[in-house]
């Protein structure tokens, strides 16, 4: 059953993304402007940039706080520079992670405390989704489809942040990119980024791995996954908040769809957390860093 949105949510929608994603460079936009709103969400509901680095947009019943690109806000300014390079990665499709990293020591960058990694895969053909009804039949990625899961995965960031405790007083970020070696140039730096060492990151404390959520269009994947340290996931295990808001909705979709909060790291997640005893193998994606270019949060007492 086809179900006609109204005009409020179509404005809604196409003031924050596209109105629709046929082409490659239309899911290219998408993509992008996705990883912004996440990137943007992430630093506000955690407190890292002050309130007038942002400007606010709507969809649905959120109001999604997005980092202007020229504000008064040094570490803000060079948030954005990092995800212009990303996007001249995304471009050329040399993208395949971008790793986020929170952490405390300047002198130990590779220490951290909690971090967001996005993942990118690319599709000339799209990706399908399998429907089972009488028999398997294969369907293209839906516009409805990629608007329903942008929507839950927003939610769940937005849940899971609100509901993490405070970060120290002083944090510092740092930016990661890993590239398909298959497709990347040896000498590609994209704006913003030098060459990186494949060097260890682990963990302080003990590690909580949280799949948020996956958006597909008929070009592009995105993947978001969060980990957080154990002793600041207190409000979620006090009343399992997670699992008890994933349940009071009435969608069946959604509660399968629900946030895992012990879910099994893969092996790169991993290896990327548990502070190693020998020296880690390196990985076959290449590493492009800016430790130089550091962004220190400081609250105010």
């Amino acid at each position: 059953m086809c179900i006609k949105k109204s005009k409020e949510e179509t404005v809604e929608w196409t003031g924050l993304f596209q109105g629709e994603m046929k082409t490659e460079q239309a899911s290219l936009v998408f993509v992008k402007r996705m990883m912004a709103v996440a990137v943007s969400s992430i630093t506000y509901l955690r407190g890292i940039f002050p309130e007038d680095a942002y400007r606010s947009r709507y969809l649905e019943d959120l109001c999604i706080k997005v980092l202007r690109e020229d504000c008064g806000s040094p570490g803000a300014n060079k948030v954005v520079k990092w995800m212009m390079g990303c996007f001249d990665a995304l471009e050329k499709q040399y993208l395949q992670i971008v790793f986020i990293g929170v952490y405390t020591n300047p002198e130990d960058p590779n220490s951290i405390i909690e971090s967001y990694q996005f993942k990118f895969k690319y599709a000339e053909k799209g990706p399908q989704l399998n429907i089972i009804r009488d028999n398997a039949v294969q369907m293209q990625v839906t516009l409805a489809d990629t608007r329903r899961a942008t929507v839950l995965l927003i939610r769940k960031l937005f849940l899971l942040m609100q509901n993490l405790g405070p970060l120290p007083n002083n944090v510092y970020l740092t930016m990661k990119l890993y590239y398909y070696d298959d497709t990347t140039p040896e000498d590609y730096e994209p704006p913003g980024f030098k060459e990186g060492k494949c060097d260890s990151l682990w963990f302080e404390g003990t590690a909580v791995h949280f799949k948020v959520g996956d958006v597909h269009t008929p070009f592009h994947t995105l993947r978001l996954r969060v980990s957080a340290e154990q002793g600041r996931l207190a409000k979620l295990q006090e009343g399992n908040h997670l699992r008890d808001t994933a349940l009071e909705k009435n969608d069946e979709d959604y509660q399968k769809r629900e946030l895992e909060e012990e879910e099994v790291p893969s092996e790169d997640e991993s290896a990327q957390f548990k502070k190693p005893i020998r020296p880690l193998a390196k990985r076959n994606t290449t590493i492009k860093t800016n430790n130089r270019n550091q962004t220190k949060r400081k609250r105010k007492c």
